[in-house]
């Protein structure tokens, strides 16, 4: 199966959109595993004062999760499936928190250029054509100083955690897929993982976009070695 891209991805999202956050409660510590990457971010005084980027904030899961840490802070929200967008736009939000559609690689020309103090962006850089080009974006909207989190399916390049993510996605989330009539994103999504950079390539892509301080921290349960959170600032 050859990866969606582009507006292809889109169009799938779209179409999945009813239903996606059906699929992420029954992942166990999708939220909470959220929650504490953006923590991770460690924004001071609630984010009082700091604008925020939520990139390919989706249903608005991330969103909430931004908001749960730093809920001072001015947030946006940026998604190139309008589908998505629609979604977390009908949840109930506080005045701080915007939403705007664009794909990742134009977010610079849109109304959420920025400057920026952070960018969290979650599940998002597999599924780009050309993640170092969005990573040195990304690094343009922040301030000097500005710190990105990227929470990330990145598998450790151990063979048991491969493993272990064929087994989850092909036996309970590409059938659930399939149920739902989405399973050409579903499909997508198990091997976007398998074709991604290792955690440690990953480091290394953030490190090359000019990137700073770089970490590369485990999230705990079933999803150790398969899900990170990277940690790192604008130099």
């Amino acid at each position: 199966m050859t990866l969606l891209r582009d507006d292809d991805l889109a169009a799938a999202f779209d179409r999945a959109a009813p239903s996606y956050d059906r699929m992420t409660a029954a992942n166990p510590g999708y939220h909470g595993h959220l929650r504490r990457s953006a923590r991770r971010l460690c924004l001071p005084d609630e984010g009082s004062g700091l604008s925020v980027l939520d990139l390919g904030c989706g249903t608005g899961s991330s969103t909430r999760a931004l908001l749960h840490a730093a809920p001072r802070a001015t947030i946006t929200g940026v998604d190139a499936s309008a589908g998505m967008l629609e979604r977390a736009r009908a949840k109930t939000w506080p005045s701080s928190v915007t939403f705007v559609h664009a794909a990742a690689e134009g977010v610079g020309s849109t109304d959420a250029a920025g400057p920026h103090d952070a960018v969290f962006a979650a599940y998002l850089f597999r599924n780009l054509a050309d993640p170092d080009v969005v990573l040195r974006t990304v690094r343009d909207l922040l301030r000097p100083g500005g710190r990105i989190a990227v929470h990330e399916y990145a598998l450790s390049g151990r063979a048991v955690h491969r493993t272990v993510w064929n087994a989850v996605m092909s036996g309970l989330v590409v059938p659930w897929g399939r149920l739902h009539g989405d399973a050409s994103l579903y499909e997508h999504l198990h091997r976007s993982v398998l074709a991604f950079d290792t955690a440690e390539q990953f480091a290394d892509c953030l490190h090359c976009a000019g990137f700073v301080d770089v970490q590369v921290l485990p999230l705990p349960g079933w999803q150790t070695g398969i899900t990170h959170t990277f940690l790192a600032k604008r130099g």
